[in-house]
């Protein structure tokens, strides 16, 4: 809602309660009700808050760690929790420093398809692939590990990018009954939005939590992701929309 809705609409609020006609409170009471309401058929996602992707990792998303304290806030909301990890595999074929002559945000071009080059980042057992260490997720159920594949890379938590290698998650959640996903994290325009997309292909109802995540913004990659996320149908809402 932006300055001047939300001003009419407590204007009329407080006309409404002075004339005692309790128009105002019923708004009020639809605004609530509109509310997003996670029941037992739901799950929240909360993709790769690792060190890795924070100020001071080795591939920080900027201001990557303010999702932390969002997601907190919203976790005890949800039944069933997700969360994930980059694990990558030291010599990754998704890192510059595995080609000579390469560097990082370049691209290669690997069997299935071309590959972004990053920074060796999140490698398997080492401090810069924990979780981090503020997250706290009561209802956490399950870690999905990705990208541990040491010639593929993986930004969905649900199919690796070969397009063909399932992590398994969309078998573990319908086996649970989960109908709706909500979908945090890091980074928006890489594994927050291959995520949402690929719980939509797998049938799920898809929810991204805008100011949950936060994004790399490479070269307009931010833009064609919620383009993206948009056509395959998944719904954009604030941590504060859900009840």
């Amino acid at each position: 809602m932006n300055a001047l809705p939300r001003r009419r609409f407590l204007n009329t609020l407080a006309a409404s309660a002075a004339a005692g006609t309790g128009v105002g409170w019923a708004w009020a009471a639809q605004a609530a009700d509109s509310k997003v309401k996670p029941g037992a058929d739901a799950a929240l996602i909360v993709v790769d808050v690792q060190n890795c992707f924070v100020t001071g990792g080795t591939l920080p998303v900027k201001d990557g760690e303010q999702v932390v304290p969002v997601i907190n806030k919203i976790a005890p909301m949800f039944q069933n929790i997700v969360a994930t990890q980059d694990w990558h595999t030291a010599g990754h074929a998704s890192f510059a420093s595995s080609y000579g002559g390469k560097k990082p945000f370049e691209t290669t071009t690997l069997k299935y398809g071309q590959q972004v080059l990053w920074p060796d980042h999140c490698v398997q057992g080492t401090a810069d692939a924990e979780l981090h260490k503020d997250l706290k997720l009561p209802t956490a159920q399950l870690i999905i590990r990705k990208g541990y594949n040491k010639g593929v890379d993986s930004y969905s938590a649900f199919m690796e990018a070969d397009r063909k290698s399932a992590t398994g998650l969309a078998g573990y959640l319908k086996a649970r009954g989960i109908k709706t996903v909500f979908v945090s994290g890091l980074a928006t325009d890489f594994c927050v939005a291959w995520t949402a997309q690929d719980a939509r292909k797998a049938g799920f109802n898809v929810y991204v939590i805008e100011d949950a995540c936060r994004a790399i913004d490479l070269n307009g990659s931010l833009a064609a992701a919620w383009k993206a996320m948009d056509k395959a149908g998944c719904k954009r809402i604030q941590s504060a929309d859900i009840a």
